[in-house]
């Protein structure tokens, strides 16, 4: 017999049916609780316990520190796979074969470069405008130079393509974003490199200078973008999924998620490690008297990259990525006042008792804030790579929900403002 949660109301008992996943996850399911109750809702503010959808793409276990893509861990992923592999896994929910692979990677390689219109908008924006308007922005524009992603019952062919180009097309975007804030010539897209070491190039390159990408480099960019590629449904996803409930194009939809993205409460984390790090240099580099302040429960201090809202025990991501900051670090032996202070503090949350206690170890926010630093990606670029890992999960839940034919997101509220009220006129108030 399957389970069911009893709910009273005013005397009269309500039988609401148990959803089981995979995993053992448990949810009850009030999807009819207003029409069977006479009106009834729950509230649940920021959505923390309640569940938008069933989906099979990433499973995230907070309190013992697992976190899998369609059913393989992390870890392995991480050490083993390429990010292109990982994006065909989470898209498409099967690992590829190695002519899909090849397809796979074809595809993108040969949708990498933008049209040259798009430039003008480049063009037009002030040296100062900040790199995710800029990304969210273009990334919107895809659907004006793309017009059949409009469409929203096209083939799956077409549903593809659509999906190749955006995948093709962000780090593009992405930096020439930043080649347009240092007013830098944009460099065009090189098929001669794979997907990381493409990006780094227009990131660096120069018409008269070759970027000389570094395998150390490369290989530590790949591992950031796989630990990204999705987190479940968090604020970003939630919302690529709520537009594109209304049927709005995956351009529109992806926007949307860039721009959930860019708070400062979801994506800005790594950068507010680097903030924090400069306050502390700024006030002398003296690392024991911020971490007092931090301990003190007065102090309104609290240091950045440590602990996670969600994993309750360790960040898997960390341990992972921490080994990437390492030989990043150790191959170019970078001298920085920074990234001092960033190993002090590590050490500091490894080693206290009073962070061990409290699970406060560094996290991937942590980490990768470092390695994006030593590896000169300016501060306010750090949520463009963000975004940049996590597109292969906005794709995957954009397209999860398309093909569930999930309705369009329609949250309820508890009114709490003025009760009726009858106009009057200007000239009597």
């Amino acid at each position: 017999m399957s389970e069911i949660a009893k709910l009273e109301l005013n005397g009269k008992l309500y039988e609401l049916p148990i959803i089981e996943g995979s995993e053992n996850e448990k949810g009850i399911d009030i999807s009819k609780l207003r029409s069977t109750t006479n009106g009834y809702i729950t509230i649940d503010p920021g959505f923390k316990n309640t569940g938008s959808t069933k989906s099979g793409i990433t499973y995230l276990d907070g309190e013992n520190g697992i976190l899998r893509y369609r059913g393989y861990p992390i870890e392995q992923l991480a050490e083993k796979a390429s990010f292109l592999e990982v994006s065909f896994l989470i898209i498409y929910g099967d690992l590829p074969t190695k002519t899909e692979l090849d397809s796979f990677k074809e595809s993108i390689t040969n949708h990498t470069l933008v049209h040259e219109d798009m430039k003008q908008f480049f063009e037009a924006y002030p040296a100062k405008a900040h790199p995710m308007g800029v990304l969210a922005s273009m990334v919107c524009s895809l659907s004006t130079f793309y017009p059949e992603s409009l469409d929203h019952n096209r083939t799956p062919e077409a549903k593809d393509l659509t999906i190749h180009r955006l995948i093709a097309k962000l780090p593009t975007l992405a930096a020439w974003s930043y080649k347009n804030a240092m007013r830098h010539p944009f460099m065009y897209p090189n098929n001669n490199f794979d997907y990381c070491e493409n990006f780094l190039h227009m990131m660096f390159a120069m018409p008269t200078s070759e970027y000389k990408t570094d395998s150390t480099i490369v290989s530590a960019l790949n591992k950031l973008l796989i630990l990204h590629a999705d987190h479940e449904q968090n604020c970003s996803t939630s919302t690529v999924r709520i537009v594109g409930s209304s049927h709005a194009n995956l351009y529109a939809s992806v926007s949307a998620g860039i721009s959930a993205l860019w708070g400062p409460l979801h994506g800005g984390a790594n950068q507010a490690v680097i903030e924090m790090l400069n306050q502390i240099a700024d006030d002398g580099g003296d690392v024991d008297k911020w971490v007092a302040k931090a301990k003190d429960k007065n102090d309104t201090f609290r240091l950045m990259g440590f602990g996670h809202r969600v994993y309750k025990n360790f960040d898997p991501r960390a341990t992972i990525i921490k080994k990437a900051c390492d030989d990043v670090l150790n191959k170019l032996g970078v001298k920085d006042p920074l990234l001092e202070i960033a190993k002090k503090l590590e050490k500091v949350a490894l080693e206290d008792e009073y962070f061990k206690a409290r699970n406060l170890y560094p996290n991937v926010d942590f980490y990768s804030g470092i390695i994006y630093k030593a590896i000169n990606i300016p501060t306010e670029m750090f949520t463009v790579m963000f975004a940049l890992g996590r597109l292969p999960g906005w794709i995957a839940q954009w397209k999860e929900m398309i093909q569930n034919d999930e309705p369009i997101g329609r949250p309820r509220q508890i009114y709490n403002g003025k009760n009726h009220r009858d106009y009057i006129p200007v000239e009597k108030r």
